[in-house]
C-alpha cells in the first residue's frame, strides 16, 4: 500500500524544486546501480548528483533506466504538458516502494534543466547502491569534498573535565572538508582503560564507514566529581579503505563542554560545530 504522508512528503521536496530549482547539479560518467529485491532497477552512466540541500547530494537517474520497474501515470496519458513533478511506485517481484520521485520531461523553470526526465529513488528504500563495482553507503560521497588522513608525530594530549585522558606522540589527523581536524589516538593512548564504557551508539558515514561509541566515565574527587560523558570517544573497527590508517583508532568530540586538546602543548581552539 502506499503511503499518503511519504507522498505528500516527496511531492513537497518536488514542488520545492521546481519552484527554485536545487542548489546545484553536477552530471558524472561514473556507472551508477541499484539494486532492489534483487533486480538492478536502475544501470546508467547517465546519472546526475542533485544537491538539495547545501550539505551533500543525492543521485538522480534517467527516468528510461528504470522505467520497466516504475508504476506511475503519466502526463502525456492525461493529456497534459509533462512539467510537473509525482510519486511512483517501483515494484520487483513482491516488493514494491512508493519512496520514488519522478520530474516531467518539460520543466519550466530554467533552473531545473536537469532534473527533466530524471527520477529520484530514496537511499534507503533501495537494497545497495554501487558506482562502479563499489558499493556506497548512507548518501552519495560529494565530489567537492575529500578526506586526508596525515600521520604526526607532535605531541597530543587530550583532557576531559581537567582530567588528562590520553597522551601520545603519534596520532593521526583527519581532515574532512568542512569540518574541523580531528584528532585519532592509538588506543594505548589512553590514560586507563576502565573510563571507558562502550556505548550501543553507531553511525554510519560514506567517506570513512560505520563508528562505534564509548561513554567516558570519570571517577569521583577532584575536578572529575565522577560525570560521566555520553557518546564522547569514537572509532572505527572497519573504516574505508582511504581511511584505513584510523582503524581502531578514537576520537574525543573536541567541540563538546569540557574537552580540551593540547597539540604541541597548546590549547587547540574548541570548534563549533552542530554536534556542541
Amino acid at each position: 500500500m502506499s503511503n499518503p504522508l511519504a507522498e505528500s512528503d516527496l511531492l513537497k521536496l518536488g514542488n520545492r524544486l521546481l519552484e527554485n530549482g536545487p542548489v546545484k547539479t553536477l552530471a558524472t560518467a561514473r556507472r551508477v546501480r541499484i539494486l532492489f529485491n534483487g533486480a538492478y532497477v536502475a544501470d546508467t552512466t547517465s546519472a546526475v548528483f542533485v544537491w538539495e540541500h547545501e550539505y551533500y547530494p543525492y543521485y538522480y537517474v534517467p527516468k528510461k533506466s528504470v522505467e520497466e520497474y516504475l508504476d506511475t501515470p503519466t502526463a502525456a496519458a492525461a493529456g497534459k504538458r509533462d512539467t510537473e513533478c509525482r510519486t511512483a511506485k517501483l515494484t520487483v517481484g513482491e516488493r514494491t516502494t512508493d519512496r520514488v520521485l519522478v520530474f516531467g520531461d518539460e520543466l519550466l523553470h530554467p533552473r531545473c534543466e536537469a532534473l527533466r526526465g530524471m527520477v529520484r529513488i530514496e537511499f534507503g528504500a533501495a537494497d545497495a547502491w554501487f558506482e562502479e563495482d563499489v558499493r556506497i553507503y548512507v548518501h552519495p560521497k560529494d565530489p567537492f569534498r575529500r578526506v586526508d588522513v596525515l600521520h604526526s608525530t607532535r605531541p597530543l594530549e587530550i583532557r576531559v573535565d581537567g582530567q588528562v585522558v590520553a597522551q601520545t606522540g603519534s596520532s593521526y589527523h583527519l581532515y574532512e572538508t568542512g569540518l574541523p581536524c580531528r584528532y585519532y589516538v592509538p588506543p594505548t593512548a589512553v590514560a586507563a582503560w576502565d573510563m571507558l564504557r562502550e556505548s550501543g551508539t553507531t553511525t554510519a558515514c560514506p567517506y570513512k564507514g560505520v563508528a562505534n561509541y564509548y561513554h567516558v566515565e570519570l571517577g569521583g574527587g577532584g575536578a572529575a566529581g565522577g560525570r560521566r560523558f555520553e557518546d564522547l570517544v569514537w572509532y572505527y573497527k572497519t573504516p574505508t579503505l582511504e581511511c584505513a590508517s584510523i582503524t581502531g583508532c578514537l576520537c574525543f568530540y573536541h567541540e563538546k563542554e569540557g574537552v580540551e586538546v593540547r597539540l604541541d602543548g597548546e590549547v587547540v581552539q574548541r570548534p563549533k560545530t552542530h554536534w556542541s
